[in-house]
């Protein structure tokens, strides 16, 4: 059974309360760089695995996509997507990432944000991302950082005063499941190391075009806490192509 905390009631209402859920793109901290490796939309058929309440699909239709498919396991998150996003050209599916069979060359551009860290192979996602793709096709997306997974608690150590002191990075070359505290709930996450994220995707056949590390977006900056994000990376951003 894959773990869906977002139909959780209470875990869902405290989801809808972060400044992502309620401002879309422009409230989440890696938009800034995350757009720029966005591909050109325009006339492309998009998918977009594990796609929440949608915004990244909007964002697909808004800039030209004939058409965008959006899956999700948590049916609460795609009633919001429905919802806020909806349009004629999006379709929201309700299935775990890991279930998705699509025809080959079904699409034009895939992205992914903040999802496949709860996978736990990133090689059968390369795959099938790659047999869905067009030649040519990108492949987007992020994930949370290897050092930010590595350890497992997901907690800074704090000093008597309890103020963060430093960021704990350990077990890196252990891949594998991690118990994580995320908005007052445990979850379950798959660690994996960079190396892991990279040859992945040259073993599925796709040309790497860039990878960033994204600091928070200097308007941010006064939000409480969130100058401890540029003490060590919490997200990893990758853009590919088919070969």
């Amino acid at each position: 059974m894959k773990e869906n905390k977002y139909d959780c009631e209470r875990f869902f209402k405290k989801y809808s309360q972060m400044p992502r859920s309620q401002k879309g793109l422009e409230g989440a901290g890696e938009w800034h760089a995350l757009e720029k490796m966005m591909p050109d939309c325009c006339g492309k058929r998009v998918l977009d695995l594990g796609c929440g309440y949608g915004w990244h699909c909007r964002y697909a239709i808004e800039h030209g996509a004939v058409s965008c498919t959006g899956i999700d396991i948590s049916e609460k998150m795609l009633h919001q997507a429905q919802k806020r996003n909806g349009s004629l050209w999006t379709n929201y599916r309700c299935m775990a990432i890991e279930d998705f069979e699509f025809e080959p060359e079904s699409f034009d551009v895939v992205i992914s944000s903040l999802a496949f860290h709860y996978l736990e192979s990133f090689d059968d996602i390369c795959e099938k991302v790659h047999r869905c793709l067009t030649p040519g096709g990108s492949f987007v997306f992020s994930v949370e950082h290897p050092v930010f997974t590595a350890q497992g608690s997901q907690e800074w150590i704090l000093n008597e005063n309890g103020r963060p002191i430093h960021w704990p990075v350990d077990k890196y070359f252990t891949e594998g499941k991690r118990r994580a505290s995320f908005l007052g709930s445990k979850v379950t996450k798959f660690h994996k190391t960079l190396t892991t994220y990279v040859n992945g995707l040259i073993r599925a056949g796709f040309t790497i075009t860039g990878l960033v590390e994204p600091r928070p977006d200097e308007a941010m900056l006064d939000i409480p806490g969130m100058k401890n994000e540029l003490r060590r990376p919490m997200m990893l951003i990758v853009s590919a192509i088919k070969k």
